[in-house]
This record gives C-alpha cells, sequence and structure tokens, in this order.
C-alpha cells in the first residue's frame, strides 16, 4: 500500500532507531571501550570528557560501557520474553480456536483469570517467587505477555475456521495438525508481528522497571533500569548518570513505537487506503 509522507518518516525514524537499539546490543555483547563491571575509585564521579565519554559513575565504572552493555541485557530479555510469549500463545490460541469445545473454554477461562492482573503487577509476582536473574526475567515476562497473545491468535482462528480455504482443506481429507500449520497461522502472522512490536516496546520498559525495583538482573550486571535507579543518591553531583540511560531508554521506545505503527499501515489489510 501506499504511505503517506508523515507514515514514511515514521518507518524511516523507527528503523534507525531500532537499528541503532540493536547494533548498540550486538557491539555491547563483544566490545565496550572499558570493562562495564571494573571499579576504579580514582575516576569516580568523573564527568563526561575524551577519556570517558559519557562520564564515570560512583565506583569509577564507566557509563557508556555499562549503557552499551545494558542494551545488551535489555534487548537479550525482551526478545526471548516476546518469542516465548508468542510462540505458548500462538500454539494456544490457534489450537483452541481451532478445536473449540472444552479445550478452548478451559484455555480462555485461564487467559481470562491472567489478563485479570496488569501485566508487569503479574512480573512482579513471578519474579518474587522465582528470585532476580535473567532467565527469570525472561520467563515472568513472556508469562504475562501470552495471554494477549492467545487472544489475539483465538481471535483471528475463529475468524478463519469457517473460510473457504480452511473448509475445503477438511473435506480433502487434511488433518487439523496440517491445515492449522498450513492454512490457518500463516494467515495470523501479519497482526501478530504488528502485536509483537508493542510487545518488544512493552518488554523493554517492565525489564527496566523490574531493574529499578531491583528485581531484574542482579548486579554487578548494567541494567538501564538499574543504572536509572543507582543514579538517585547523587543527581545533585552527576546528573549525568541519570541522562544517559534515561535518554537511551525514550529513543529505544520512540523507535519501537514508530517502527510498530508504521508495520502496522503496511501490514493490516484494514489499514488499506487509509492515509494520514
Amino acid at each position: 500500500m501506499k504511505l503517506s509522507l508523515f507514515k514514511r518518516l515514521n518507518l524511516a525514524i523507527g528503523t534507525v532507531l531500532v537499528g541503532w537499539l540493536v547494533l548498540t546490543a550486538l557491539l555491547g555483547l563483544v566490545y565496550t571501550p572499558y570493562d562495564p563491571t571494573a571499579v576504579d575509585l580514582v575516576t569516580r564521579y568523573a564527568a563526561p570528557s575524551l577519556h570517558h565519554w559519557f562520564g564515570t559513575d560512583e565506583f569509577g565504572r564507566d557509563v557508556l560501557a555499562r549503557v552499551m552493555a545494558g542494551a545488551a541485557v535489555s534487548v537479550t530479555v525482551s526478545i526471548g520474553s516476546v518469542l516465548f510469549a508468542l510462540v505458548v500463545g500462538t500454539t494456544l490460541g490457534t489450537v483452541s480456536g481451532y478445536v473449540g469445545g472444552w479445550f478452548d473454554r478451559l484455555v480462555l477461562m485461564l487467559t481470562d483469570a491472567l489478563m485479570a492482573f496488569p501485566g508487569l503487577l503479574l512480573a512482579l509476582g513471578i519474579m518474587t517467587v522465582l528470585g532476580a536473574s535473567e532467565g527469570a526475567v525472561v520467563l515472568a515476562l513472556g508469562l504475562a505477555y501470552t495471554p494477549s497473545v492467545t487472544r489475539l491468535a483465538h481471535s483471528g482462528t475463529l475468524s478463519l475456521r469457517s473460510r473457504d480455504f480452511v473448509v475445503a482443506s477438511q473435506a480433502m481429507g487434511n488433518g487439523g495438525a496440517w491445515t492449522l500449520w498450513r492454512h490457518v497461522l500463516p494467515n495470523t502472522v501479519a497482526p501478530l508481528l504488528v502485536f509483537a512490536t508493542s510487545l518488544f516496546g512493552s518488554a523493554l520498559l517492565a525489564e527496566s522497571a523490574l531493574s529499578f525495583l531491583g528485581l531484574g538482573v542482579p548486579p554487578p550486571a548494567p541494567t538501564w533500569g538499574g543504572m536509572l535507579a543507582d543514579s538517585r543518591d547523587a543527581i545533585d553531583r552527576a546528573i549525568w548518570l541519570a541522562i544517559f540511560p534515561g535518554v537511551a531508554i525514550s529513543l529505544a521506545l520512540l523507535g519501537i513505537n514508530m517502527l510498530g505503527d508504521a508495520l502496522r499501515d503496511l501490514l493490516d489489510p484494514r489499514m488499506k487506503g487509509v492515509t494520514r
């Protein structure tokens, strides 16, 4: 479909910002200008300079290195959470919507029960049980977002179950698993991909919030939320400790939201012919 100038700008800016986020995360996995966990009390609270572009924190750790390493943690956790929710939620939603009966009622009952809790609150409850670790954050956020994916996949499957191509596949003697895989699932991919972009932004923000509260990836591993939490005690003497991770979170969420908005217009058939 043809995008308006505003939507093309959204797509371009969103792609650039998300590309910056992914590249920073990949680079943070293999290289940082300094060891993000190395303590150097001689250079504690050093202002941004040619040696330390983003300054240093209360332990003399390089803030740029910690922002880069924190991007790797945030992207890894967010992608893991979204993939978990997509795989589990899509499987439950498509199978229950196609099969129907008691299994469908059971899945919807459990989904409605979980959706009664806000996603972050549900993740907090899971984290208090599992403890703070990167794997626990992925599992907690993945479980928190699974009900929304299940509902979306279920509604899409219900709208496709009685379509001619599905009925024709059943009439030809194809099994339910083949029909789901070959005909139903491909037609639910587009809305799920669009929804996944919003989930990615939500997961990144939730991971930062959990780290800010001390329930995310435990130190000394750097996280953007943890860096913001640590900056509270030194906001009057080292404001850069809050500025750089805060700007990183804001730019990442802005890019994800703009890219998701553009992808919705490209992939959602209901948006065809709509220009804004």
